[in-house]
């Protein structure tokens, strides 16, 4: 696979630089927390810092979150947008801050299954966050131009295989999932595309409708939009099951292809060292707030499914199998974090 980058890895390394020296302080500043009473808790705002700038889907998330959860703990939640560095400035924020259960961080499962893989940062993915609760569920969608010349995924691959090494994905990171997958792909539908990844999925969206690029694995938030719209053509679902968003979409189970069903999740999280009876009323608050219709409606909407009740043993253990399966997804492509 051939693979160009549109922009920019050298933003990435500057902001992981600034990571570095935040982790730094929060060995000092993070390390211990004042003691704190987990009965009394929360006695004043609550703070979930959100590694996304407003306006995109963990921002959407977070603030109906915020104010769920201001009934059953009683308190204030303020959002805090700390974006940059694929979500790692905000790990180091969360990190540099004191351990007593008032800062928490909404973020993509990828922040410990793919970030760690795709660049170097400076936290330890399974020591450094402890994932509290799962708030949604989602998989990629396969999307296309719809100038392409092919409705469903068997034509898409009669088309590529016609074509081969004329045909591009775009994705949003180098490194990340929505690379990898079309790798995947790839692999095991015999075909030869090019790879060129973007800082995000505006604009690797913006040149899939216009043309520049003719398809994408894309997160359903995001394209949804411009699916119902018309201005792209859905193919396939990578996802254990259709997604109550687009009913007529099939996964790509159902067209032949088991493998490609990776579920993908934003969770909350915290620091180690939060006291645990105070991270456990905090899991017990969100799975409350979950339980909210307006904040149950607006995941649906999304193109996700509302997370489940696991415990963070298990979503401990989701991400360290999908960041050994995006491992060796990464070793095939000799690829190297940067």
């Amino acid at each position: 696979m051939q693979h160009r980058i549109i922009p920019a890895r050298r933003a990435l390394r500057r902001a992981a630089a600034l990571g570095a020296a935040l982790f730094a302080t929060a060995a000092i500043t993070g390390a211990t927390a004042p003691a704190v009473h987990a009965a009394d808790w929360p006695t004043k705002p609550v703070r979930i810092l959100v590694g996304a700038p407003p306006g995109g889907t963990a921002d959407i998330i977070a603030r109906l979150l915020a104010h769920a959860l201001q009934r059953p703990l009683g308190q204030p939640v303020i959002v805090d947008y700390k974006s940059g560095a694929a979500g790692t400035i905000a790990v180091q924020s969360m990190l540099s801050a004191p351990r007593d259960g008032y800062t928490f961080l909404l973020i993509q499962k990828g922040i410990a299954s793919e970030v760690p893989l795709a660049i170097k940062v400076s936290y330890d993915p399974f020591r450094d966050i402890v994932p509290i609760a799962q708030l949604t569920r989602q998989g990629l969608v396969l999307v296309g131009n719809p100038a392409l010349p092919a409705t469903n995924l068997a034509e898409l691959v009669r088309h590529i295989k016609a074509n081969p090494g004329k045909l591009d994905y775009a994705n949003f990171g180098i490194g990340l999932r929505g690379q990898t997958i079309g790798v995947q792909f790839n692999q095991l539908a015999g075909l030869e595309t090019g790879a060129v990844s973007y800082k995000g999925s505006p604009p690797a969206l913006q040149d899939v409708m216009g043309g520049q690029v003719p398809l994408m694995f894309d997160g359903p938030a995001t394209s949804l939009p411009f699916i119902q719209s018309g201005r792209l053509r859905a193919y396939a679902v990578a996802f254990p099951n259709r997604i109550s968003a687009l009913p007529n979409v099939p996964t790509f189970a159902e067209l032949g292809y088991p493998e490609l069903n990776e579920v993908g999740w934003i969770g909350l999280w915290s620091a180690p060292g939060v006291p645990p009876a105070i991270a456990a009323k905090m899991r017990d608050a969100t799975h409350a707030a979950l339980q909210s219709p307006e904040l149950r409606r607006r995941i649906q909407e999304l193109g996700m499914e509302v997370g489940t009740a696991a415990t963070p043993d298990e979503l401990a253990a989701d991400v360290r199998a999908s960041y050994e399966r995006q491992g060796k997804l990464l070793r095939a492509m000799h690829f190297t974090a940067q």
